[in-house]
């Protein structure tokens, strides 16, 4: 038996269950597996009627069925993973980019996956009762838009967390889906430990009422992407691959730890391929164990999430905020879509260039400094996440207009060819084996010290195994077995 098997193995609460599942009957739920997210062939036509008239984000228990990277906006169903290669005359390195499209799901990025893996899993075996209950998103921005998306959908209450300072489009949204509770802790992106001092007070004037599901311990998340997002990568990479072709990389800011787990699924199957923490410069927590404030949203930082498998990072790289804003303009303004087409950037990528929104952006330019780093060419293939597009960061344009005026033809370029172009190997640290156990201990001071974990506990993270299991097909397929027990006692599919 695995040794770190039964941390996962859950346990079923009968008499919670019977509640959930006469709650799932009267709201119409039926829940997808795993298995069906990873490959959506897998579920039943008669649900596939169901879901094809649906629009993305529409509250229904039937989307469930499409949070997955496979949705083809066009037809309503599915299809291959949505992603976009960067060209040369874009990214001005040989080797190539491909980004996954976190867009075309549900709320417009692919952290609703990350919700699913931590809310479902409970759910299913009893351990959390939507009657009695409500779910706790702590986050710094999709995440709880995420969790509070697929609560609206299981009908179950939601109450969401996240820094004050996030984009006006988060907060207006998560009202509109109806979030029980919206609480904005003082803060940007990077004061994570304010979210962590609001749930302690829930935790304290709320008892047993909640269950905090907290993305940067909740191993629901890191293995979500292990097994969705990073068979996605492996998928797209055998499509679009030649003879000669190398996966060399996946590249993700750090931020929950969750999207980097896909590249724990990458290493599995391409060894040499290079996993890639990404992070803002203004705050580089895991390049200097520095501190600070800064842009790039919802990337959390201060501290390293205790789901991060710090022994499997190969490389760390700071992307300065500043050249992810100047490339939000370039990317989205007329004048900057104009100098785009002038430099002989096709059409069809120009308009494709608004799925980036400011984390996006970040990782592209660290696949960028990734491949001059390693003198990559034309054979090697680093993959990275779209989290989210530009559409959630419309008033960030608007106020970096009002700050250096309209945007110009003579702008757009210095800025494209300075932070697209001009980015270089500045700010970058391949990790040794020591480098590797200093981020670990770096977890002591947030999650013994101040988050109630054990030094038991820490000590298990730095053992390969502990990672074996985490993410072993045992795991999902334990989970799988309780949906579909679930669904079954629920009845509603025999009377599609």
């Amino acid at each position: 038996m695995p040794k770190y098997s039964h941390k996962f193995k859950l346990q079923v609460k009968e008499e919670i269950l019977k509640k959930t599942i006469e709650r799932a009957r009267e709201k119409n739920i039926i829940i997808p597996t795993f298995a069906q997210q990873k490959n959506p062939e897998l579920i039943p036509e008669k649900i596939k009627k169901q879901v094809q008239p649906l629009g993305l984000w529409d509250v229904n228990p039937r989307n469930l069925f499409r949070i997955t990277w496979r949705n083809n906006i066009k037809t309503g169903l599915y299809g291959d993973v949505n992603y976009i290669e960067f060209p040369s005359e874009i990214t001005g390195v040989k080797a190539r980019i491909v980004g996954l499209i976190g867009k075309y799901f549900p709320t417009g990025a692919h952290k609703v996956g990350a919700a699913f893996g931590c809310l479902v899993p409970r759910l299913v075996s009893g351990e959390f009762d939507p009657t009695t209950q409500k779910a706790v998103w702590p986050s710094t921005g999709n995440y709880c838009r995420g969790g509070a998306y697929d609560c609206a959908l299981l009908g179950t209450p939601a109450i969401a967390i996240l820094p004050e300072e996030m984009s006006q489009e988060r907060f207006s949204w998560l009202k509109e889906i109806g979030t029980s509770e919206i609480f904005a802790t003082p803060g940007c992106e990077s004061n994570v430990k304010e979210i962590y001092d609001k749930c302690w007070e829930l935790r304290k004037t709320r008892g047993d009422d909640i269950v905090i599901f907290n993305q940067f311990e909740e191993f629901g998340n890191s293995i979500w992407h292990y097994h969705q997002t990073g068979s996605a990568a492996l998928d797209v990479f055998n499509k679009i691959k030649k003879p000669r072709s190398r996966m060399s990389a996946w590249v993700s800011a750090t931020g929950s730890a969750g999207t980097i787990a896909a590249g724990d699924k990458i290493k599995h199957v391409h060894p040499h391929a290079k996993i890639v923490a990404s992070e803002a410069l203004q705050c580089p927590t895991l390049l200097a164990c520095g501190f600070g404030g800064h842009r790039i949203e919802g990337i959390g930082d201060k501290h390293v999430p205790w789901i991060h498998n710090s022994r499997n990072t190969d490389l760390v790289v700071a992307i300065d905020d500043e050249n992810c804003m100047r490339l939000l303009r370039a990317f989205n303004e007329p004048a900057g879509k104009e100098m785009l087409k002038n430099i002989g950037v096709k059409p069809e990528l120009i308009s494709e260039l608004g799925l980036l929104g400011i984390s996006s952006i970040s990782n592209l330019l660290s696949a960028i400094k990734t491949a001059k780093f390693y003198e990559m060419n034309e054979e090697d293939i680093l993959f990275t996440c779209l989290t989210d597009s530009a559409e959630m960061y419309q008033s960030r344009l608007e106020e970096l207009t009002r700050q250096h005026g309209k945007y110009c033809n003579s702008r757009a370029m210095a800025d494209f060819e300075r932070f697209m172009l001009g980015e270089d190997t500045q700010d970058m640290m391949e990790l040794t084996y020591h480098d590797r156990k200093r981020l670990h201990n770096f977890k002591y001071y947030t999650w013994v010290e101040q988050q109630g974990k054990t030094f038991e506990e820490i000590n298990e993270l730095w053992d390969p195994e502990f990672w074996e299991d985490v993410f072993s097909e045992e795991v999902v397929k334990h989970w799988d077995e309780l949906i579909v027990e679930f669904n079954k006692r629920v009845g509603l599919i025999d009377k599609l």
